[in-house]
């Protein structure tokens, strides 16, 4: 059997991939979803191209469906279907503790007849971030909430300093569970090579205050 991660290159997802490897799932696919209009992932603000390289990295092959103009539930029915299409047979997902968000994909995905696979589910997030970190992830904060208290966090890299920081913030999610920062993750223990980036500027969208990651083909990229 083979399965897909839905992801949009962030930390849980990341993370929920190295448990479902570790649990002994084939997972072949990276699926993603992205606005048609900009190109990027909504509220995270990370280019397409971004997620494929992400993908590409991780010696997955990307899935990429673009919303926008229609109501996500046609997109995601359509992305169902192409899914099954291809053979593969379950979708694992990175969701923590959102009962109402792990819903609306859990019903949909089994109603189509594929697994829903949740590695990370109900764990504490404080938890979580250590565990990717210890494991050898590395991931910047590319979009902070501006009504959430965190825009001090963009552009920085998760790391065991960062997250303490994090911790004395009030009401925030460790992991971001609320929208409060979304993340990219560039390298790990399960990418082949680091996926080289450059930075680019800052921007605002739906109040929100993005960084702008560039795709770049040089290596070196990874440290600018």
């Amino acid at each position: 059997m083979t399965y897909a991660l839905m992801s949009s290159a962030g930390k849980d997802c990341t993370l929920a991939l190295d448990r479902a490897l570790r649990q002994g799932l084939d997972i072949g696919y990276v699926i993603n979803t992205y606005d048609r209009e900009t190109g990027r992932v909504a509220f995270h603000g990370t280019r397409r191209e971004m997620v494929e390289t992400y993908s590409r990295h991780l010696n997955l092959e990307p899935l990429q469906f673009a919303s926008g103009g229609k109501p996500y539930e046609e997109t995601f029915q359509q992305l169902l279907r192409d899914v099954k299409s291809r053979g593969i047979t379950g979708l694992v997902f990175g969701n923590i503790h959102l009962s109402d968000v792990r819903a609306w994909y859990e019903d949909r995905v089994t109603a189509a007849g594929l697994e829903h696979i949740e590695p990370i589910w109900g764990e504490q997030p404080a938890d979580l971030i250590r565990e990717s970190v210890d494991l050898g992830y590395r991931s910047l904060i590319i979009s902070v909430d501006l009504e959430r208290g965190a825009a001090q966090l963009l552009g920085n890299e998760i790391n065991k300093a960062l997250i303490d920081a994090m911790s004395r913030i009030p009401n925030l999610d460790p992991c971001g569970e609320h929208g409060e920062y979304h993340s990219f993750v560039f390298d790990g223990p399960l990418f082949q090579s680091p996926v080289p980036f450059e930075r680019g500027g800052t921007f605002e969208s739906h109040n929100h205050k993005l960084l702008d990651l560039i795709p770049a083909t040089d290596q070196a990229a990874v440290a600018r």
